[in-house]
């Protein structure tokens, strides 16, 4: 079953390739998407397909801030009538509530949850990459950096987080992060989100509008009957953001749910599916982003896959892969010194 995500998250793709010296046309139509799709943000397109056009745009540009450069001029208009309901919201708590609810509307392959830490919230975020070997670092960045904007445009412009995380490592520029996000910007991290305060999550919207929330909220909920999110596709976001707690079992998806285990069980039944192959899925894309695409420890590669030990994700990765995790990066990275030297040498002869 192919994710989907709204064309309006190509918002600003033109004007960002057309800077770093890219045909837009170009770059979409090798992605496999038609460029109609910048005409048209409420057509759902293959997640798959715009991480791919994210990906090469970033490699070919140069530019590895791409997908942030994109959030920059983002607007809750682009969310469309989710965006409508956000806006008229009581609190930034209510706002993001709302989000959570419709997220699959917006995009099927991502995942929200806001959790409280004391005075701290955690605005937390996980991306199913659609493609094993998709690199995810694209957009993730375009999310946090469209979550930032969105929170400005209901705080107010000057809003800074107290801190943003991200999974992938820094890029070799770090201008564009700090200038967008401020100076409090990590990587390598166990997670991807945003650090705000309690503070920020109850202040009032003085341009709230109950009226308008009622009336937004039933043209939604009326257009959502028949495109409701199927139970394989919640129970995969669901696992995404439980994994790296090591409590991601049927149970504890259930009640994430709000559903009881058996259900979960049944209606993966009817599409051919169960809760031990999906996690077995998902936990085979991460280890491929984790190992052959990162630096990071193999012990914090086994604790965000849930494994409670390095030598049970190494038995799981042999029978995955056929190699131990250790084989895998080394010849990963052999490919990646390989590609880098033909880039350079390439280079130099056109210089």
């Amino acid at each position: 079953m192919s994710l989907l995500v709204r064309a309006a998250a190509l918002t600003n793709y033109s004007e960002v390739a057309r800077a770093a010296g890219l045909d837009p046309v170009r770059m979409l139509l090798d992605a496999g998407l038609s460029p109609s799709a910048l005409r048209e943000p409420d057509l759902m397109i293959p997640v798959e397909r715009f991480g791919r056009l994210l990906q090469a745009s970033a490699d070919m540009s140069g530019n590895e801030s791409f997908g942030l450069c994109m959030a920059e001029s983002r607007l809750l208009s682009n969310l469309g009538a989710v965006g409508m309901l956000i806006r008229d919201q009581a609190t930034l708590r209510d706002s993001l509530g709302m989000l959570l609810r419709y997220q699959p509307m917006l995009n099927g392959a991502q995942s929200l949850a806001v959790e409280e830490c004391g005075e701290l919230v955690i605005i937390r975020g996980a991306l199913i990459a659609g493609s094993a070997h998709q690199p995810t670092r694209q957009r993730v960045e375009l999310a946090l950096g469209v979550m930032v904007r969105l929170i400005r445009q209901l705080l107010k412009p000057d809003w800074q987080p107290q801190r943003v995380c991200f999974e992938h490592p820094a890029p070799r520029d770090l201008s564009t992060h700090q200038r967008f996000f401020g100076p409090h910007v990590e990587f390598d991290c166990d997670f991807n989100g945003i650090i705000c305060t309690k503070t920020d999550l109850d202040a009032r919207n003085p341009w709230a509008d109950p009226a308008m929330v009622r009336y937004t909220q039933q043209l939604i909920d009326e257009s959502c009957v028949s495109q409701q999110a199927t139970m394989l596709e919640d129970v995969r976001r669901t696992i995404l953001l439980l994994l790296p707690s090591g409590r991601c079992n049927v149970e504890q998806v259930a009640e994430h749910l709000g559903v009881v285990c058996r259900t979960v069980q049944r209606r993966l039944a009817d599409q051919g599916q169960s809760f031990s192959s999906i996690v077995n899925e998902i936990r085979a894309e991460l280890a491929t982003r984790h190992v052959m695409e990162s630096d990071r420890p193999l012990t914090e590669v086994a604790t965000l896959l849930g494994f409670s030990a390095l030598s049970g994700f190494s038995r799981w990765y042999h029978v995955q892969f056929g190699c131990s995790p250790k084989e895998s990066r080394a010849v990963s990275g052999a490919v990646r010194r390989q590609t880098a030297a033909s880039r350079a040498s390439a280079a130099s002869r056109t210089s």
